[in-house]
């Protein structure tokens, strides 16, 4: 009986880590351009909880952002990509990880513009701001709220 015991959280973590909804380890490919601090805060965020980031700077983001499906009325400074879905600007990551394991028929999630206390953009007197679920049409729906 007691090596079932040990047995089952070895069992359970196992079953954890092969789950393909599960967020943590997700790869995601971040757009940024080259003096964005904020962006590159966002990357450590994301890093401290479990993803692995691949951070590529370009010069311009408007091309890739109008070809992804991201109205100007939802962007921010960054662009990211994972798992078939596009992530605008300074999402938390436990809501990318809500997204990952609840796979909703979306093209993304954005915070658009540049809300402080988001994820990257920390500082004095936070704002309350929106997580947005966005489809191929642009329409939106909250997906979370987050601040005072």
């Amino acid at each position: 009986m007691r090596a079932i015991a040990t047995l089952i959280p070895a069992v359970c973590a196992a079953l954890l880590l092969s789950d393909p909804t599960w967020a943590g380890g997700s790869e995601i490919k971040v757009y940024k351009t080259p003096t964005c601090g904020c962006c590159t805060k966002w990357i450590d965020h994301l890093e401290a909880s479990g993803f692995s980031v691949e951070a590529q700077e370009l010069p311009d983001l408007t091309t890739l952002k109008r070809s992804n499906g991201i109205p100007q009325s939802l962007s921010s400074c960054h662009t990211a990509f994972v798992r078939g879905y596009v992530i605008e600007g300074h999402v938390p990551a436990r809501d990318i990880e809500r997204l990952l394991k609840q796979r909703p028929e979306v093209v993304g999630l954005t915070v658009p513009g540049m809300p402080v206390g988001s994820p990257g953009m920390e500082g004095p007197n936070p704002q309350r701001y929106e997580v947005l679920t966005f489809d191929s049409g642009g329409e939106t729906t909250v997906f979370a709220t987050h601040g005072p």
